[in-house]
C-alpha cells in the first residue's frame, strides 16, 4: 500500500497556517485597501498528522520548496477576494502533496527502428554532402 492511501485522507486544516496581505492582483480600486493575497505555511518537519517515513519523502521530493526550517510557503494572488484566493491556495497544496507521494512508473528500455535509424544516417549523409559543396568554391 503506498503512502498516498494513508496521507490523501488527513484533514490538515489545523495544521496550515493561513494569513492574508495585500495583493499586486486584481482588484481594481480595492487592490490597495484590502488584504486579499493568502499565504499557506506548512511546517513539514513538525507536522503531526503525517507519519514519519511521509515526512521523510516531502522534506526529500520539496527540498528546493522549503524554508531551511523545514516550512512550505505557499501563496495565491490570482482571485479578487480573500476567500477565493484561500480555496485556490489550499488546492494548490493538495495538488503538491498528491503529486509528492505519486509513484514513477519506470521507464521501458527502448532502441529506434531500423527504419530511423536508416533515416538519420541519411539526413546525415546529405548535410554533410550539402557542406562539401559549400566549402569547394
Amino acid at each position: 500500500m503506498s503512502i498516498w492511501n494513508t496521507v490523501k485522507d488527513i484533514d490538515f486544516t489545523k495544521e496550515l497556517d493561513l494569513s492574508a496581505s495585500r495583493s499586486s492582483g486584481p482588484g481594481g480600486q480595492n487592490v490597495n485597501k484590502v488584504s486579499t493575497k493568502m499565504t499557506l505555511r506548512f511546517d513539514v518537519a513538525q507536522s503531526e498528522l503525517l507519519p514519519e517515513e511521509a515526512k521523510e519523502m516531502l522534506l526529500q521530493k520539496w527540498a528546493n520548496k522549503l524554508t531551511t526550517e523545514g516550512v512550505l510557503i505557499l501563496q495565491s494572488q490570482v482571485k479578487r477576494t480573500q476567500l477565493q484566493n484561500k480555496t485556490v491556495v489550499i488546492d494548490k497544496f493538495y495538488a503538491l502533496l498528491e503529486k509528492a507521494f505519486q509513484e514513477r512508473k519506470p521507464r521501458k528500455v527502448s532502441r529506434p527502428s531500423k527504419a530511423a535509424v536508416e533515416k538519420r544516417l541519411e539526413e546525415k549523409k546529405r548535410i554533410s554532402e550539402k557542406k562539401k559543396w559549400r566549402s569547394q568554391i
